[in-house]
């Protein structure tokens, strides 16, 4: 009797991958698996690449005319276009918008990339984007920093960025840790997997803190 191999399951990598997922420390949880990982990062992109728009469109405006008052001046405290007068608007020799305008397109693609080919990519790749979101995620902790104790005026869609960046940080640090692009131990790979969103958390809320701390007369000016 004549037998013929049987026809190729376009499932059994997945599966494949599925099952060697599961036999790590922990499970992989939704977010460092491919579909969910691009999606986060797919989100965070977009949102940043919003805001940074809306930072050029207001930055070319105020170029143009000096006088201009921004859609995001509030108050004394809360001013878009008094941050970008400050030369930490500037840090590299030209406007940090740039960075966001090309950067966060870029993390788009990255997205688009990992939907498509279902996160086949050699480690370097994770490794690279490791890299920029840690320069990131520090750049915006300057910015952060600078801010709040030395201009003293709050950027609106400035912290539309650092909201998209602190999750992205995170979720990349967390995902590159389970899967062993970065080195972690076993443990430190489950408190990745089980506790991530608590440390997006608490940075949040420490933003938030020093914000309502140092930048109390923003929210009662006027009253």
């Amino acid at each position: 009797m004549r037998t013929t191999d049987p026809a190729p399951n376009t499932g059994a990598t997945d599966a494949a991958d599925s099952a060697e997922a599961d036999q790590r420390p922990g499970r992989v949880p939704a977010f460092a698996r491919p579909r969910g990982f691009a999606l986060w990062l797919l989100v965070t992109g977009l949102v940043g690449a919003a805001a940074s728009l809306m930072l050029l469109y207001e930055r070319v405006l105020l170029w143009n005319n000096p006088e201009h008052v921004a859609a995001c001046d509030v108050n004394p405290w809360v001013s878009c276009g008094e941050v970008m007068q400050s030369w930490q608007a500037s840090t590299f020799g030209f406007p940090n918008i740039f960075l966001g305008v090309i950067g966060f397109p870029l993390l788009v693609g990255v997205a688009i990339s990992l939907l498509a080919v279902g996160g086949r990519i050699p480690a370097w790749y994770y490794g690279g984007l490791q890299a920029g979101v840690l320069f990131a995620f520090g750049f915006i902790t300057w910015l952060w920093y600078s801010a709040s104790y030395s201009i003293g005026v709050l950027c609106p869609y400035c912290m539309v960025v650092w909201a998209a960046v602190i999750p992205l940080f995170v979720v990349v640090t967390a995902r590159n840790m389970i899967h062993g692009v970065l080195p972690a131990s076993p443990r430190l790979k489950r408190i990745a997997a089980d506790w991530w969103w608590v440390v997006v958390l608490v940075i949040y809320l420490l933003v938030f803190a020093s914000i309502v701390l140092n930048f109390t007369e923003a929210f009662t000016y006027g009253r």
